[in-house]
């Protein structure tokens, strides 16, 4: 592979590296349904002081009006910025767009993302207590909101299934739900049910087509729309392994499995703060966890007094302790 040359802006497309072949594939990715990454937002800040300078005026405008461009014609960019319809043309083509069309395509795109993270709070210090207050009362009032939304005839039915359980695959994809998903490892194997947690989409396929009828998929989705997690359960179902859901209510992800626990559960406004989904999910898979225990209570409080004598040496307390912290 060589080395990528100094932007340029004659006549050719900008790329986030420079110019030449890929500038091509970057607008041909339109025909593709556009499945490249393209933050024309940040291509526009990056690349603002290359432009020829009547493109620039064109540059300046879209940047300081973000949220009205979307829904300006052609023309009235042009007459905004001062030039001609054709230069607007030539700007889109200069950022890497086939057209005016898909400017705006990718634009729209960008900014229903980014407006929220652009014009956040102004004031980012807060007093202790008040953040203290925020982050609490926020994951207060989603665990109640959660609490009223659970159907208590999925949560038997899965604490049914996983207690009948010879291995469980907690499968997740990002960071909330394939964190919330080790966790249902780390509360299950202490049950004495082998549990495992995986966030790679290859092996979750690879692992769900080992499974069978003694053997469950547990697929964690806060949208329920991961294309992995459904094929994941397709593949173990296709065998004959029993899936379950924690997700969005009626998503794909809860339509595809067996047993379903749905919550359906807003974010937060403030882009500060941590989601609070994560915490709630956490704590149904602990609700679980705990009548799959008082199923079989007494092989688990083997399992319980075991890994807490196994911990004694290292802290020498002998006293109540969370098994494993």
């Amino acid at each position: 592979m060589t080395a990528r040359q100094p932007l340029k802006t004659n006549g050719q497309k900008l790329t986030l590296g420079g110019v030449g072949p890929h500038a091509q594939s970057v607008a041909g990715s339109a025909d593709a349904g556009m499945s490249e990454v393209f933050d024309i937002i940040s291509r526009l800040r990056s690349s603002r002081d290359q432009f020829p300078k009547r493109e620039r005026r064109v540059a300046d405008f879209v940047l300081t009006h973000l949220d009205e461009v979307v829904h300006l014609r052609q023309g009235e960019i042009a007459d905004a910025a001062d030039v001609s319809v054709a230069t607007v043309n030539r700007f889109c083509h200069t950022l890497g767009c086939d057209g005016f069309r898909e400017f705006k395509i990718r634009l729209a795109q960008s900014v229903a993302v980014s407006l929220q993270y652009l014009h956040g709070p102004s004031d980012a210090q807060s007093p202790t207590d008040q953040l203290v207050g925020q982050v609490f009362g926020a994951l207060v009032d989603t665990l109640n909101l959660a609490r009223g939304q659970l159907d208590h005839e999925a949560l038997a039915s899965a604490i049914i299934s996983l207690s009948g359980a010879r291995r469980v695959a907690f499968f997740g994809v990002g960071g909330g739900s394939s964190n919330v998903a080790r966790e249902g490892a780390n509360r299950f194997f202490r049950l004495g049910i082998a549990a495992e947690a995986h966030s790679d989409g290859y092996l979750q396929r690879m692992l769900a087509s080992t499974y069978t009828a003694e053997d469950r998929v547990f697929a964690i989705s806060s949208t329920g729309m991961p294309a992995e997690l459904l094929d994941s359960v397709a593949i173990a179902r296709q065998y004959g392994a029993q899936t379950l859901a924690l997700t969005k209510s009626g998503s794909d992800l809860a339509k595809a499995v067996d047993i379903a626990i749905e919550v359906d559960l807003p974010e937060d406004q403030d882009i500060f703060k941590p989601t609070a989904s994560r915490l709630v999910f956490t704590t149904i898979l602990d609700v679980l966890a705990t009548g799959v225990a008082r199923t079989r209570p007494e092989p688990v409080k083997e399992n319980l007094r075991r890994i807490r004598t196994s911990l004694v040496p290292l802290s020498g307390d002998t006293g109540p302790k969370p098994v494993g912290d």
